[in-house]
């Protein structure tokens, strides 16, 4: 006796193919972002780029068929995420209070791109240009939209975490090639071509992409990573900026 075989059912084999074919458009978007904000647009215009191609993305998810929770805006569990946030953001501002009070550890925040910056700039900076030029749009794209069109759904799989996060290094390919100006980066792989600075970049921001995915499901929710995220790039811009002065 001889059984058919079972098909998978229309509507989820429909909602697989708009989530998949929503992912070519969205990495594209991105990475005309990445140029546009980095090589492009005027300074002013870097958070705005970002802003708007978070909106962008939000809506090609949902057209794709994605639900808030799955990206990781659901209300429902809005409290916990904040909670791990907050957690993170702590954890983060620990760890840097220790490296300044430790005098071999202050080179961490030697940083050339951060220049003679005043103080209206810094604020600029920290509260404007990073949370939503930088943080706003990556945990979007990278913990939020780019997994669940990927199939991740409301909890972790290693493959769309994985995609998203490899695509996560590869944005951050124009950003690598200034680490040099930092000084531990310098002292550290000052000595190596440029181009492999930029792939040990990019694998770098790989792998925290991965535990920023982890720390985003562990957390339930896209507020979670996005407090790490700022306590590092916002907290150590603010640190670098005092060590200077």
């Amino acid at each position: 006796m001889s059984f058919p075989a079972i098909a998978p059912k229309q509507p989820e084999a429909a909602a697989f193919r708009r989530r998949a074919f929503a992912v070519a458009p969205a990495v594209l978007l991105l990475a005309a972002a990445t140029v546009l904000a980095n090589r492009v647009l005027p300074g002013w215009a870097y958070p705005v780029c970002g802003t708007v191609t978070a909106i962008v993305l939000l809506l090609l998810a949902r057209v794709a068929g994605t639900n808030w929770a799955e990206i990781g805006l659901s209300r429902q569990h809005a409290r916990r995420a904040l909670r791990f946030g907050l957690g993170g953001f702590a954890v983060v501002a620990l760890g840097f209070g220790l490296a300044v009070a430790i005098p071999p550890l202050r080179v961490l925040f030697h940083d050339g791109r951060v220049g003679s910056h005043g103080f209206g700039q810094l604020m600029w900076l920290a509260l404007v240009r990073i949370p939503f030029g930088t943080v706003l749009v990556e945990e979007v794209a990278f913990r939020g939209v780019l997994p669940a069109l990927l199939g991740a759904g409301e909890r972790w799989r290693w493959r769309p975490v994985l995609g998203a996060s490899a695509l996560f290094g590869l944005w951050h390919l124009l950003p690598s090639l200034a680490l040099t100006q930092n000084e531990a980066v310098r002292q550290t792989v000052g000595g190596l071509p440029l181009v492999v600075v930029s792939l040990l970049a990019m694998v770098a921001a790989a792998g925290v992409g991965v535990f920023l995915c982890w720390w985003r499901y562990v957390g339930r929710g896209l507020l979670a990573p996005a407090l790490v995220h700022l306590a590092t790039n916002s907290g150590g811009l603010v640190l670098a900026w005092a060590v200077a002065r």
